[in-house]
């Protein structure tokens, strides 16, 4: 049997070798202020076995990691009919590009670059009439935690600063693409990526997608085995901008990275892991976080391939 602990009290002992080498988001200044030393990881395992240590449960702004839980949302209550309005393919191109946007006439090449979140989000305003709260009541069921918030400051920065966002949005309402309100789309947008979440939080939420879509805080199935395993494809392609192939090279878990550091993912059948370090590598990844993630995959001797 492994010794999970064990395993991830090792790594971040060796993680604290790559602090200071990466650099934390600062174009969103609230994230500039977070401590860079900060390092956590939580792995929790199907059957009801959690292991955690370093900054674990401290919560952090979770930034585009919130696109999973959106997406599941949107594709649980209108299924295949979301891709007809966003593709499922890497985008070879920055996270908030435009130049691809004009050449495939508003349909973003995926739901986790910033315009094709945008799109989902979209949606999910056209089927909740509250989808701020909707948005939470979602991540406190899955993540077992009645006090999960949105960090109110990290929102006000980001709508802000949020310009690009507002030309995606409404580029693609040129194109029939968005439906809502593009004021009420981007509020609600920076709102779900401003939510504050610990890895332990974050850990026990993508059981979600470990335990192929029944949640185990209450044994209520939300997504169709189908649809988590599709789910679970588009994150392995597409959850790491443009360091998806490299992260599934060395990592070989589906999951998401968000540039308030954190990185969660899953085993199908298994676990799910979440680590926080808020320094970031040229992709927008967290450096200490994908480190920590191969070496618990190479220890455990376990992955998806």
């Amino acid at each position: 049997m492994i010794d999970y602990q064990a395993v991830i009290n090792r790594i971040i002992s060796e993680a604290n070798s790559f602090l200071g080498k990466g650099k934390i988001a600062d174009y969103i200044p609230a994230l500039a202020e977070v401590s860079s030393d900060r390092l956590g990881i939580a792995v929790n395992l199907v059957d009801g076995r959690t292991f955690k240590t370093g900054d674990a449960d401290i919560p952090f702004s979770i930034q585009s990691i919130s696109k999973v839980f959106t997406l599941s949302m949107v594709v649980g209550a209108i299924g295949e009919d979301l891709w007809n309005s966003v593709g499922r393919e890497p985008s070879g191109n920055p996270f908030n590009s435009l130049v691809q946007l004009e050449h495939e006439k508003g349909i973003p090449r995926n739901p986790f670059i910033n315009a094709g979140a945008i799109v989902v989000t979209d949606r999910l305003i056209s089927l909740y009439p509250r989808p701020k709260e909707a948005i939470l009541d979602f991540v406190r069921s899955i993540a077992g935690n009645a006090d999960i918030y949105y960090d109110t400051r990290v929102a006000i920065s980001e709508r802000e600063n949020a310009d690009r966002n507002m030309a995606l949005a409404y580029f693609m309402k040129s194109f029939g693409n968005i439906h809502n309100d593009v004021e009420m789309l981007i509020d609600v947008y920076c709102h779900q990526c401003a939510l504050s979440m610990s890895c332990s939080d974050l850990s026990r939420a993508f059981l979600l997608y470990a335990n192929r879509g029944v949640n185990p805080q209450n044994n209520v199935r939300i997504l169709t085995e189908s649809q988590t395993k599709r789910l679970g494809a588009v994150m392995s392609t597409c959850g790491f901008y443009d360091e998806s192939g490299d992260f599934a090279y060395r990592v070989g878990l589906p999951g998401k990275s968000g540039v308030g550091g954190g990185i969660a993912a899953y085993m199908p059948g298994k676990l799910a892991i979440s680590v926080w370090s808020p320094e970031l590598n040229n992709f927008g990844n967290s450096l200490a976080g994908i480190e920590i993630l191969e070496r618990f995959t190479t220890d455990i001797q376990r992955s998806i391939f």
